[in-house]
């Protein structure tokens, strides 16, 4: 499956891909940060911080989007990961649909 980038703007479909990388990693940060708090292995300050740069980063995301135009680019780049990961999960879950599928 593609991941659908209009070719009439590669600019902002290249942006956009990259807002949305970075919106994974962000993501990816934000459940690493949970998971720590849970465990205990941070201090009150520590989530402070960690807390206050996550909120930076949304809001430092959400103003690029702003400014260039790419919230529907960055959304279209995310579903389509979004339904790769599923068909792979999927695929994980029931092994015959990859014989199936050959």
């Amino acid at each position: 499956m593609a991941l659908e980038i209009s070719e009439d703007n590669l600019k902002q479909g290249l942006l956009g891909l990259v807002i949305a990388l970075v919106e994974i990693i962000k993501d990816a940060l934000k459940l690493q940060a949970l998971s720590r708090m849970e465990d205990g292995s941070l201090n009150e300050t520590e989530i402070e911080r960690l807390g206050r740069a996550l909120l930076d980063l949304d809001r430092a995301i959400e103003d690029i989007k702003c400014e260039h135009g790419v919230s529907e680019s960055v959304k279209s780049v995310r579903d389509g990961l979004d339904r790769i990961v599923d068909e792979v999960v999927d695929r994980i879950l029931d092994p015959r649909r990859w014989e199936e599928e050959q």
